[in-house]
């Protein structure tokens, strides 16, 4: 099972191989006895080419719960030994604030060094799914304050209104508070239309009744931060997001701005030993 899960992701039999540690024959016969035994073809391959069959792909499902299982069993039975062992695998969003991810995972990692830790980047409504599908174990998520994550553990890590974030050398940037009105003939740098991220944003404008231009899209903060500091664009970020020693940024409130939450996000069902070690080993901000 596990030689198909790698055929499937590598999409090649050289490289699978090299994952498994196995020389590509073993692999190969391997693969061909399966097929064999269970009468049906799991992938369609050629000299340049590998794909799941029809066959292969509802075997995919399967196997991966099996493997899942299989590893479960085996963290399970060194925790009840006093040993943390598996995979952690965690979530975070380009904007989180609350928690430096990598002395986290650093001090995970020298008290728990079996564990593999695997890190992703992305949105918080992907890693809400991989949450609840357990594909994920904890994840860091950044969502609009009337739109609560569910059908997860949380713990609320941070609360910001959002401010009016500008380059030093802006007409605006002298400025002491804003209105969301005086702002809808700006340019704006924002996340991608549909995200979490951005979502808080266009719901305030949308809540008294003016519009905005988002000529800029972009996932990654320090992008956004840059094209701010080029003059190009203004943003609605959380103060927390600009260096404390920026001299070419200025950050202006904004009277009933956007409200973002910062949530920690993990299974409600059947965490992993793992994922409760490490739960466990945060030092978690409490917010007001």
């Amino acid at each position: 099972m596990r030689y198909v899960a790698a055929i499937a992701e590598e999409q090649n039999f050289t490289r699978a191989a090299e994952r498994c540690f196995v020389v590509q024959s073993a692999l190969s016969h391997q693969i061909k006895a399966l097929e064999r035994e269970l009468g049906v073809k799991l992938f369609a391959r050629s000299s340049r080419r590998v794909e799941l069959t029809a066959a292969g792909e509802a075997f995919l499902v399967q196997a991966r719960a099996s493997l899942d299982a299989a590893d479960r069993a085996v963290s399970a039975a060194a925790a009840a030994n006093g040993e943390i062992r598996g995979t952690l695998t965690v979530g975070v969003i380009p904007t989180v604030t609350t928690i430096d991810i990598p002395a986290a995972l650093g001090t995970f990692h020298r008290t728990h060094p079996a564990v593999r830790i695997k890190l992703h980047s992305g949105g918080s409504d992907e890693f809400i799914a991989a949450i609840k599908a357990g594909s994920m174990d904890v994840a860091v998520l950044g969502l609009p304050d009337s739109t609560p994550p569910t059908g997860v553990n949380t713990h609320v890590l941070a609360r910001d209104r959002l401010a009016a974030v500008v380059s030093a050398e802006h007409p605006l940037a002298k400025r002491h508070e804003f209105q969301l009105a005086d702002l809808t003939n700006e340019a704006f740098v924002d996340f991608p239309a549909g995200t979490p991220g951005r979502i808080p944003s266009d719901l305030a404008f949308q809540a008294v009744g003016v519009s905005r231009e988002v000529t800029f899209e972009a996932m990654s903060t320090e992008l956004i931060l840059n094209l701010i500091r080029q003059g190009l664009v203004i943003a609605l970020l959380s103060p927390t997001l600009i260096p404390a020693d920026s001299r070419d940024l200025r950050v202006i409130p904004v009277e009933s701005g956007p409200t973002r939450v910062e949530y920690l996000a993990w299974s409600n069902f059947n965490p992993t030993p793992a994922a409760q070690a490490f739960l466990k080993s945060l030092p978690l901000p409490l917010a007001p």
